[in-house]
């Protein structure tokens, strides 16, 4: 572990005037908490069905490894890359995202009836995650260039709106509604807050969530998704069996949970047990105790996102200020919908706990966003200190 330690002290070191630290030290902590959380519960969650499918129970934990490996070089590179960097390349970032989702309808592999993955040898990379990022990227970029337009005119608001009806119609192809729905929840945050007129605002509200009524209600497998969730019990060795096994998990936790290791409900009585519902094994090996705290590091870290947004803004950068801003709104809507999912409050959908649940893809792409905020906050702290030495020196 002397590697993560080196890594620990070189993002918390001074710089040479013995100033605060170089990275947000809080952010740096809540990943370093969430990401070994993630990696004890994806070992203990995902041990009965690795022995059963790869006589290995720690198929899956080895595997996680190496994606938290490559997660901390990418968060290495991501931190030097520069704001600039990005604000150049969103538009071809962008281009690169849309022919990822136009690849993967061609090439992608087939897992559980959906083809959102393409294999690079032994693993799948899902390249959704990929293009979410890409467009959060070229959404703030675009608020900059277009910013008193998407005050003052209505084709201003519905340009980014038509970019990002051409990447959902790709991703619902695959399909893949969860990630259409964290990205129409952010494009919208992130047009409110950047000063879009209010009733534009909620015309668009009004019409996303009629077209995922819509989505909902002629897709026959979405549809037992949204009946199961309003009562799991008629059906609970059918379509509402993964729920009720959700439900007992979190009942079975009580307070102070059954300790690590003596969740039931993971033993293949619970489907994606590491994956989409390791909430529900949290729920039930750390109780509410354990729950709590989770909570309450993830909550921290979304603050502290939308805070390095709100201050990258306020000292006039402002593609960093709205990436900040999306990437809070992101990690914030995904950890509502995996939890309510697990805790029968919304439907069911395919999303990821962030940095806790097993997925490679998730995993990478998550951390490049945190890499990202660490740069903004250091990019904002450098500007503010030469401003401030600036003034001194006059």
């Amino acid at each position: 572990m002397n590697w993560l330690v080196n890594l620990k002290s070189k993002l918390l070191s001074n710089n040479d005037n013995g100033a605060s630290s170089i990275y947000d030290p809080v952010i740096i902590y809540c990943i370093m908490l969430l990401i070994g959380v993630g990696f004890v519960m994806v070992t203990s969650a995902s041990m009965p069905v690795a022995e059963r499918l790869f006589n290995n129970p720690f198929h899956f934990t080895l595997r996680h490894a190496i994606f938290l490996g490559l997660s901390f070089g990418v968060l290495a590179v991501t931190t030097s890359l520069s704001m600039a960097w990005w604000r150049k390349a969103s538009p071809y970032l962008l281009i690169v995202g849309a022919f990822l989702l136009c690849l993967v309808l061609g090439i992608g592999r087939e897992v559980n009836g959906s083809t959102r993955w393409i294999g690079i040898g032994p693993f799948n990379i899902q390249v959704a995650e990929i293009a979410k990022l890409f467009f959060f990227s070229y959404l703030a970029g675009y608020l900059v260039r277009k910013r008193d337009e998407v005050k003052e005119n209505f084709m201003g608001f519905v340009k980014p709106i038509i970019v990002f009806v051409g990447y959902a119609g790709l991703i619902l192809m695959q399909p893949d509604l969860g990630t259409v729905v964290v990205m129409f929840v952010t494009t919208v945050g992130l047009l409110f807050l950047a000063g879009a007129q209010l009733w534009q605002f909620f015309m668009l509200l009004m019409a996303g969530g009629g077209l995922i009524g819509v989505l909902i209600v002629f897709s026959p497998y979405r549809w037992a998704r949204v009946t199961s969730f309003w009562d799991p019990w008629d059906d609970p060795f059918g379509k509402g069996y993964q729920l009720v096994q959700s439900l007992m998990a979190y009942s079975r936790g009580s307070w102070w949970g059954q300790g690590l290791g003596n969740s039931i409900q993971k033993q293949e009585y619970l489907p994606e047990a590491h994956t989409d519902f390791i909430f529900s094994v949290i729920a039930e090996e750390a109780g509410f105790i354990g729950v709590l705290s989770i909570l309450i590091v993830l909550c921290i870290l979304v603050f502290r996102a939308l805070l390095i947004g709100k201050k990258a803004l306020q000292n006039g950068k402002e593609y960093e200020g709205y990436f900040a801003l999306a990437i809070g709104i992101w990690f914030a809507f995904q950890t509502m919908v995996n939890i309510g999912a697990s805790a029968g409050i919304l439907p069911t959908k395919g999303l990821t706990l962030p940095f806790i649940s097993y997925g490679g893809s998730s995993m990478l792409m998550m951390t490049i966003a945190i890499g990202i905020l660490l740069r903004i906050d250091f990019e904002v702290k450098m500007a503010t200190r030469q401003a401030t030495s600036g003034g001194r020196k006059k």
